[in-house]
């Protein structure tokens, strides 16, 4: 595995911009380090060293794909041009715990909705044993990421509202861009988990531009990345024909839950 020195440069990439199609140059394992401290890292094949991830995200991937699980959808194009032509279907999926929303008089945490639905019992299963077992790499790769956030994790989230032991929640997003975002609402000095499913389709790439660093979000890779600390986007993802997609099985740790029982 690659050791990759993360190095600041200037950019004019400001939250909200619209992430262009960006060619991936972190293609390889790598482990990514700030001075002397390792932040995260990238895997191109999770297979290669736990065939359980794979095998887990290929369950939870077709339950997601199937009318078994709930989603909110939404039509838009995918990036590449402003045509109908381009527009694709896309939808997520949250389970775990979701944050008090006073917008919306909710102010109070709760699990998600999905998990009352009966049919959608086999892909939390499969998604929280992901979890679990993405938990145990990190701990075998990068050690002091995994104790920091378990100690992290113990000492602010009630046990009621974790999602495994170094998260809150989770999400599903199929075929979903995202523009240039910081996510400012996840516990500092905490990673998340982006694992990527992908068939006959190119892009859906995330990248940071405060590094000049874009990683490939080929199928079976995962991505741990503290998501809170830079400014980040995910690539227009193109299907090459029709059934393509690019779906992404992020795990995230939220601080709205902060000694909340």
């Amino acid at each position: 595995m690659q050791k990759i020195d993360l190095k600041l440069r200037s950019h004019n990439v400001q939250i909200g911009d619209v992430c262009g199609d960006i060619t991936p140059n972190i293609t390889e394992d790598s482990i990514f380090y700030d001075g002397d401290e390792a932040i995260g890292f990238y895997i191109s094949d999770m297979g290669k060293y736990n065939e359980r991830l794979c095998k887990l995200a290929n369950i939870a991937n077709a339950e997601l794909l199937s009318d078994r699980v709930p989603k909110s959808t939404m039509k838009r194009s995918s990036g590449f041009t402003g045509g109908a032509d381009h527009e694709v279907l896309q939808y997520s999926t949250i389970i775990g715990s979701v944050p008090p929303k006073p917008h919306m008089r909710r102010a109070y945490p709760t699990m998600s909705s999905v998990h009352n639905v009966k049919s959608a019992e086999i892909f939390i299963r499969a998604m929280l044993q992901l979890c679990r077992e993405g938990e145990e790499l990190i701990k075998q790769l990068t050690p002091h990421i995994y104790e920091r956030q378990v100690k992290i994790i113990e000492s602010k989230i009630p046990q009621k509202w974790r999602f495994g032991r170094m998260f809150t929640s989770s999400i599903s997003n199929f075929n979903i861009s995202a523009p240039f975002h910081r996510d400012a609402a996840n516990l500092e000095h905490c990673v998340n988990i982006i694992i990527a499913k992908k068939f006959r389709a190119d892009g859906g790439n995330t990248t940071v531009p405060d590094y000049g660093a874009t990683v490939d979000s080929r199928d079976n890779s995962m991505l741990v990345y503290p998501a809170w600390r830079n400014v980040h986007g995910v690539t227009p993802i193109k299907t090459r024909m029709d059934g393509g997609y690019r779906n992404s099985l992020v795990f995230y740790p939220l601080k709205a839950f902060q000694n909340c029982e």
